[in-house]
């Protein structure tokens, strides 16, 4: 508990708005993008955005996995589901919400009669394919760098225990790449990226694959990096080490969180993925489009274990829908609070678009701690739907 409370320190927080305040030079904004969902959750929770400068804006990105898996991926997981009867279809609580086509979801799927358990990490899956020998049992993973070890160690498990009704689709995608798109696309003034000083870097990712697989951005795309634990008072202190970046003209890659983040990372986990997996060609990122080399898939030393070989799984490219500004708000193009949808028909009870989904969404996060509430309440008539960044 004391540890908790150090980094939640009011008194602290004060000196970091402070020193924050005096250093953000007023002729000047700045446009920091907190990559991670789970910063995005910490910043809306503890209402940092309301301690910085009004030249200092925080735009939410794309690190939410749940959020950035294209509706196709989880149209492929539906009908396979509904399709075979001898499937246990078998994922994280978010996913089972996220809407697909047809109005759909895999939620709704299992209220059609598709066996879809959730469950709470991958080696209850592999526990159910023990317990169910006459059932395919296929898991559905997801996630960043940080839970894609855990599936590593599900196959290689699998391998060992010559498992054979049990399989994976696999949905892991990768950091680095998708930081790359956004700042490229930013860098060549396409669409409605926004410009960026700063990248706020994930903290739960950089500890698997530490803080060197960002020097690109320094080096490449003169961008700082500040790597950043989940606490309110990482994320302060690592906001003050972006502005200095900025003010003093430096790019670098520096580490807040030094704690549990490394610039080697966890090496035995890097080498455990490279074993089990490689990287895809390219893969669809709801709002980024196809990035190459973005997302992994099973290696062929493997394959008794991918479930899309095993099934003949197709990925078919499917649009979202069109009033939904999921897409936009995960390239840091809209905020939450600009798509009508906020708060009105897309709510976290009744979710239209992915980011209202998961906890570390960027539109569930501003809906559940009121990130939108004060100034609608302040506006004349109480109809303004301005953000509060």
């Amino acid at each position: 508990m004391k540890y908790i409370d150090e980094f939640r320190d009011p008194q602290l927080a004060a000196g970091l708005a402070r020193a924050i305040a005096r250093e953000a030079r007023a002729q000047r904004d700045y446009a920091f993008m907190e990559f991670c969902g789970g910063h995005t959750h910490a910043i809306s929770r503890y209402g940092v955005t309301d301690l910085l400068p009004a030249n200092l804006r925080m735009i939410h990105g794309p690190g939410c996995p749940v959020c950035v898996l294209p509706i196709g991926r989880i149209d492929m997981a539906i009908d396979l589901a509904l399709a075979r009867p001898e499937v246990i279809l078998c994922t994280y609580g978010d996913c089972l919400r996220v809407p697909a086509s047809a109005g759909l979801s895999l939620h709704k799927a299992k209220a059609q009669g598709a066996d879809v358990r959730m469950v709470y990490s991958a080696a209850d899956a592999l526990a159910l394919a023990q317990r169910e020998p006459g059932r395919e049992v296929v898991f559905f993973a997801i996630g960043f760098e940080t839970t894609t070890p855990p599936t590593a160690v599900l196959i290689r498990q699998a391998q060992a225990l010559q498992l054979d009704n049990f399989s994976v689709i696999c949905n892991h995608v990768l950091t680095p790449p998708a930081i790359d798109a956004l700042l490229s696309t930013a860098a060549q003034g396409a669409g409605d990226a926004p410009r960026l000083d700063g990248i706020l870097g994930p903290a739960h990712v950089s500890t698997v694959i530490g803080s060197a697989p960002y020097e690109f951005v320094a080096e490449r795309h003169h961008t700082p990096v500040v790597i950043a634990g989940f606490e309110p008072l990482d994320v302060m202190q690592a906001i003050l080490m972006l502005v200095r970046q900025v003010n003093e003209g430096r790019s670098a890659v520096e580490n807040e969180f030094t704690r549990a983040v490394s610039r080697d990372g966890n090496r035995k986990a890097q080498a455990l993925m490279a074993e089990v997996f490689e990287p895809r060609e390219a893969f669809e990122w709801r709002g980024l489009g196809s990035l190459p080399r973005s997302a992994l898939r099973i290696r062929p030393a493997y394959a008794r274990w991918d479930a899309e070989a095993k099934f003949g799984l197709e990925d078919r490219p499917v649009a979202d829908h069109k009033a939904c500004e999921c897409a936009a708000i995960l390239r840091g193009a809209r905020r939450p609070t600009d798509c009508a949808l906020f708060a009105t028909a897309c709510t976290p009870q009744t979710p239209l678009g992915a980011c209202m989904v998961s906890s570390e969404g960027a539109c569930a996060a501003h809906f559940t701690y009121g990130r939108f509430r004060d100034s609608v309440a302040q506006a004349p008539g109480g109809t303004s739907t301005a953000a509060t960044a």
